[in-house]
C-alpha cells in the first residue's frame, strides 16, 4: 500500500506537477484538509476520485477510519487545501499513526510541489543557505517565547500569519528589532501578489496605505 504526500497549488491552480495530477488519478481515495477546496482543483483537471475529510480538528476515529482503508489494501493521497502537507498542517499526525501501526509495509511517497515557505524565500534577495521556519505564530500562549526566539535568530526567520495580525504582528517585532529588514509576501502566485521589502518601519507605511486581505509569508532579516 502507498500513502501520497502530495503538494498542491496555493493559489494558482496551474503550479499543480505533472506527477501530482497523475498521483491523484491513481489513488483509490484522497484526504482532503477541505473537500470543497479539493474539489475546485479536482473539477479543474477532470480528476473524479472520491474524498476524505482529513484535518487539524480530526478526531481519532476519523484517523482510525483511515487506518482501516490501509488495511483493506487502499491507496491513499494526502492533500491539503494549499502547499505542501506537513508543513505549518496535520499531515504529520497522519503519517505517525499510520507509521506506528504498519510500520514499512505501507510506502510513503512525498509528491514534491508548492509552498509558500519556498516562494517567498527565492524571491527574498537574503541568503537563505540557513533559516528559521517557525510556522504559525501563536496569538496569545508561547508568543513572548517564540518573539525571543525572532530577535534572537542567528539566521533569516520565516513565518506565516493571518490578515487579522499581520499589522500586529510586524510592530511586535519593530519593537524588538526596530532596525531589521523584513520581506513580506502577500496572496503568493494569486492574483493579487505583493511583496513588500525594506526595513520593518518603511514595509509597515507601505501596508498601511494597502488593505490587509489575504495570507501572508514573512521573512525577518537581522
Amino acid at each position: 500500500m502507498f500513502l501520497y504526500i502530495v503538494s498542491t497549488p496555493i493559489g494558482n491552480l496551474k503550479d499543480i506537477t505533472l506527477r501530482a495530477l497523475d498521483t491523484l488519478k491513481s489513488v483509490d481515495l484522497i484526504l482532503c484538509e477541505d473537500t470543497r477546496v479539493t474539489a475546485k482543483l479536482l473539477q479543474k483537471y477532470d480528476i473524479q476520485k472520491p474524498c476524505l475529510s482529513y484535518h487539524q480538528h480530526s478526531k481519532i476515529q476519523q484517523i482510525d477510519k483511515i487506518l482501516n482503508l490501509f488495511q483493506a489494501g487502499k491507496n491513499l493521497a494526502l492533500v491539503s487545501d494549499a502547499g505542501t502537507p506537513g508543513i505549518a498542517d496535520p499531515g504529520n499526525m497522519l503519517i505517525q499513526k499510520t507509521l506506528e501501526k504498519f510500520g514499512d509495509s505501507i510506502k510513503i511517497v512525498p509528491i514534491p510541489g508548492v509552498s509558500a515557505l519556498t516562494a517567498l524565500a527565492s524571491v527574498s534577495g537574503t541568503n537563505t543557505d540557513k533559516f528559521l521556519f517557525l510556522g504559525f505564530l501563536p496569538a496569545k500562549k508561547g508568543r513572548t517565547k517564540i518573539l525571543e526566539e525572532v530577535k534572537n535568530s542567528k539566521h533569516p526567520v520565516i513565518f506565516y500569519e493571518s490578515k487579522y495580525k499581520i499589522v500586529k504582528t510586524l510592530n511586535d517585532i519593530k519593537n524588538i528589532l526596530p532596525e531589521c529588514k523584513v520581506v513580506v509576501g502577500r496572496e503568493i502566485t494569486k492574483v493579487f501578489e505583493t511583496i513588500y521589502r525594506g526595513f520593518i518601519e518603511e514595509v509597515l507605511e507601505q501596508m498601511r496605505h494597502n488593505p490587509q486581505k489575504g495570507e501572508y509569508v514573512v521573512l525577518v532579516e537581522r
